[in-house]
Parts: structure tokens; C-alpha cells; sequence
């Protein structure tokens, strides 16, 4: 569509997660726009300077209505339904992201991801193409689920009480979107760090990063299946980590040593030999020293036990 955007418009009403995931990225597109909750036939036909969405019957995205009631429903290529969410995601996504200022270069590969991980879930649970059971004892934590919980009581006459229930309810989404987006972004911050970290480790089994952050993926994906532990330094500190075997267990590559496990301070100074050794969790995945030549000791000795 062409034109300035002045009226972002939605069906009145009780509200669920689609519609309302859809307001955070059109007001944030289009914060000058009036945003509009109404079934009136004036307001959800398309209109100049108009987005509709979730209503309407129709989805036409040159004419600016992105509803999927309607049948035949709009579908992805590989069959899965689309919600209001979705199509808006599709259309407005990319430059959503540009304004929460991801780096252009990024900007596609998250968009597909926060669509595959965010999007397509809200997506499936609003056509009802799947479940909430599926989410087993934690299905009444789902986002959409809790989202729907911020609408208000069944006895709430007021004539506004939806529209108050949706505005109070925008930002609380508008938290989770951005957090969900900006958590990827820096995951390939972070991505762009780890790698270069491990060309420069070359055959260590120790990889030691600037700082904390996310690190698996890239071990991963670099193929680097040599590594076992990683170290960093903290706010007045230093860690070493073990690596995970996947995002699926908690099991790793190789633990930290048994004799550390739970010990602190000078208990572990004598278990370990290093002078500074602060900390070992009982589960052995994180150990603490107070310096950079403390934790390479340690993670030497980490290293010679595991292999």
C-alpha cells in the first residue's frame, strides 16, 4: 500500500493474541497513526491511510486488510495457516525490525527466525491447528494463554472495558516482541564474536571469550567439536563453563572435576592447587577465580582430567 498510514484498525471486542501481537509492530511502524477497535462496515473495509487487520473478511495486502477468517484462508507455501499476526509479520516485519534497529545484514535471517519461533506458534494456536495441550503441564503459560488473561473479567459490563483491557495490554506484548527480537540480535552479535574466538583458540581445547554471551550455536556451527570448556571474565571475576552437547540436555561435553564440586574459597585452593579459585557449582558445570591466570590454570587442569 501506498500513502501515509492515519488509522491502524482492529476488530472491537475481546481480543486475542494475533490481533494484539499485530499492534505492537504497526504502532511502532506507525506511531502517528490512530489506532481504531471497531466492527463497524465503515472502518473494516480498506480505506485511504488505512490498515485493517484481523477483520474484514479479505487480505489484500496492496489494498492494506490482512484478516484470514475468511475461505479460502491464506496459507504458507508449506500448508500452515496464517493468523492476522502472521500476514502482518510478513508484510511489516522487515522494516519492524530496521526500526528496532537490527543491522540491515541481519535483518532477513531474523526475520525468518523470529518467524519460524515466534511467529508460526501464535499462528497455529489461533486457527486452532494445534493444541494448547501440546504445551503438557506448562500449556497454561503460553503467551497467547497469557495474553488472554489480560482481558477482562466475564462481568465487567463497562462499555469500555475491552478497549481499557487492550490498551493496558499492548505493552506487556510490545515486551515481549522486542525482547524476543532483540534477543536474537545479539545472539548474532554474539555469533560474530564466538567465531572469531574459536579461529584464534586453534586447537585449545579452552575457548576464552571478551565476555559472557551465548556461545553454543556458533561451537555448533563452527564444528569445533574439539572444545570442551570456555572461560570469560565477569564484574570482579573470571569463569570457566562447560559446553552443553545440544540445546536439548543439560549433559556436557566434559564436566569440571568431581573433587571440585561444590567447594569454595580456600576449600578449593587446596582441592585444586591455584591460588584465587573461588567457586565450583555442585552440578560442576561453572567454576570461579578471581583472575585470568587463576581460571587457565584451572581449566588446564579441567582439560587434563577430561582427557
Amino acid at each position: 500500500m501506498t500513502g501515509t498510514v492515519t488509522h491502524l484498525v482492529t476488530h472491537s471486542g475481546g481480543f486475542h493474541a494475533d490481533e494484539l501481537l499485530s499492534s505492537v509492530v504497526l504502532t511502532r511502524l506507525f506511531p502517528q497513526a490512530a489506532l481504531v477497535r471497531s466492527r463497524a462496515p465503515e472502518w473494516i473495509a480498506p480505506g485511504e491511510g488505512r490498515i485493517v487487520f484481523d477483520v474484514g473478511r479479505d487480505y489484500d495486502a496492496e489494498a492494506g486488510i490482512f484478516d484470514h477468517h475468511q475461505r479460502p484462508n491464506p496459507l504458507r507455501g508449506d500448508g500452515r495457516p496464517y493468523s492476522s499476526f502472521g500476514l502482518i509479520w510478513k508484510h511489516f516485519g522487515r522494516d519492524y525490525l530496521a526500526a528496532l534497529d537490527v543491522p540491515a545484514g541481519d535483518v532477513e535471517d531474523i526475520h525468518a527466525a523470529f518467524d519460524e519461533g515466534f511467529v508460526v506458534p501464535i499462528d497455529l494456536m489461533d486457527n486452532g491447528a494445534i493444541e494448547p495441550s501440546v504445551a503438557g503441564p506448562l500449556a497454561g503459560m503460553t503467551l497467547p494463554v497469557l495474553l488472554e488473561t489480560l482481558k477482562p473479567p466475564f462481568d465487567d459490563a463497562a462499555a469500555d472495558s475491552d478497549d481499557r483491557a487492550f490498551a493496558a495490554a499492548l505493552p506487556v506484548a510490545r515486551a515481549f516482541v522486542e525482547a524476543a527480537v532483540n534477543g536474537r540480535a545479539a545472539k548474532r552479535r554474539a555469533e560474530g564474536m564466538v567465531l572469531k574466538a574459536i579461529a584464534e583458540a586453534g586447537e585449545s581445547r579452552v575457548l576464552e571469550l571478551p565476555m559472557g554471551m551465548p556461545f553454543r550455536p556458533a561451537v555448533e556451527k563452527s564444528g569445533a567439536s574439539h572444545l570442551l570448556f570456555v572461560i570469560h571474565p565477569r564484574d570482579n571475576d573470571w569463569a570457566l563453563t562447560t559446553i552443553r552437547k545440544s540445546g536439548d540436555t543439560f549433559e556436557s561435553r566434559a564436566d569440571l572435576p568431581a573433587s571440585w564440586a561444590g567447594l569454595t574459597d580456600a576449600a578449593l585452593e587446596q582441592a585444586t592447587g591455584v591460588q584465587g579459585a573461588r567457586f565450583c557449582h555442585n552440578a560442576r558445570f561453572i567454576a570461579v577465580a578471581e583472575t585470568r591466570d587463576a581460571i587457565l590454570r584451572m581449566a588446564d587442569l579441567a582439560v587434563a582430567e577430561a582427557t
